[in-house]
């Protein structure tokens, strides 16, 4: 929903799926937002509430419909997620197939995390402040550790060998550095670090060195930098205002923004975007759904409204 451009009259049509928890009280915070920053612009706006929650399976059996994920492509301008999570379901399958089915149903390889402190009380590290705290993760979404392939051979054996295979492409790993470059670029920051352990991980990690130099070689305005991906979780607890935008592979990224988070004052704050830019995209806060506090009002929601932010920016 971009509202920076006042030319910029087309219908914003937004699937919300509150999901279970306290994504259903975060989520009316959120439309609350999302209503106001559209009136404020006057942007026209169409929200549409879908049922998809733990409550919905447990009812029908149902996760994502059938035809879902070709409808959010063609008919509607993002997804804003509440949060997923229930203690009916132990194995999480209406979570996993809604959540991971739209991120590889739209292709939605940039993982956007935020990184930004605002208020210094938040920040567990001393003489930091929000001009120290303000930088952007680019996460690979769709590859490395988390595509699902290997396997077990003599399961369960004394013998039992593990195999969990990581799978990086060309066309994967450009992709998400030249977004990141590209959002460096238009949003003024000068410096984009990418992060890597290729010393130890030398076969895939080095097609991420290699198209890093290639790719950076198309912004010659921009100052590159490498850092080792432990080297980088030192930095940023020592000196996170030297950070600008991080770009790094799906499992580097989830851990390093997850201390993002902490350094922001907490998974509560945090909101995330994501994308495939130019296509429909999905928004969700960082939390979890905390069903004990579910329904009473005690459910902080900053990082749904921060996650309104990032759709009001990229959307």
């Amino acid at each position: 929903m971009n509202t920076t451009d006042p030319r910029d009259r087309r219908p914003q049509r937004i699937a919300v799926l509150a999901g279970d928890g306290i994504g259903v009280d975060v989520t009316a915070e959120a439309v609350k937002v999302l209503e106001a920053a559209a009136g404020r612009f006057s942007l026209p706006l169409e929200l549409v509430h879908l049922p998809w929650s733990a409550e919905h399976y447990l009812a029908t059996g149902e996760t994502l419909p059938e035809g879902a994920l070709e409808d959010l492509r063609d008919n509607y301008s993002a997804v804003f997620i509440g949060a997923y999570g229930d203690p009916r379901v132990p194995d999480m399958k209406h979570a996993a197939d809604i959540l991971l089915g739209i991120r590889f149903g739209l292709d939605l390889f940039v993982n956007f995390r935020p990184v930004k402190l605002y208020d210094a009380r938040f920040c567990p590290l001393k003489n930091k402040g929000p001009e120290q705290v303000d930088f952007v993760v680019f996460r690979e979404n769709t590859e490395g550790a988390y595509v699902g392939m290997g396997g077990n051979f003599k399961k369960g054996t004394a013998d039992e060998i593990a195999i969990q295979e990581e799978v990086h492409t060309r066309k994967g790993v450009e992709r998400i550095l030249r977004a990141a470059f590209d959002w460096a670029r238009a949003n003024g920051r000068k410096r984009v670090t990418m992060s890597d352990k290729s010393n130890v991980m030398r076969y895939a990690h080095d097609l991420w060195q290699r198209a890093f130099a290639e790719v950076a070689r198309d912004y010659p305005d921009l100052e590159t930098e490498h850092l080792y991906v432990d080297a980088l979780a030192m930095q940023m607890v020592r000196a996170p205002e030297h950070f600008e935008v991080i770009v790094t592979n799906n499992m580097f990224g989830d851990i390093l923004t997850d201390l993002g988070a902490a350094l922001q004052g907490g998974l509560g704050l945090a909101g995330s975007a994501n994308l495939h830019p130019g296509r429909t995209s999905m928004f969700e806060p960082v939390h979890g759904s905390a069903p004990d506090i579910a329904g009473h009002k005690k459910a902080n929601p900053l990082a749904t409204i921060g996650t309104v932010a990032c759709c009001c920016a990229t959307a």
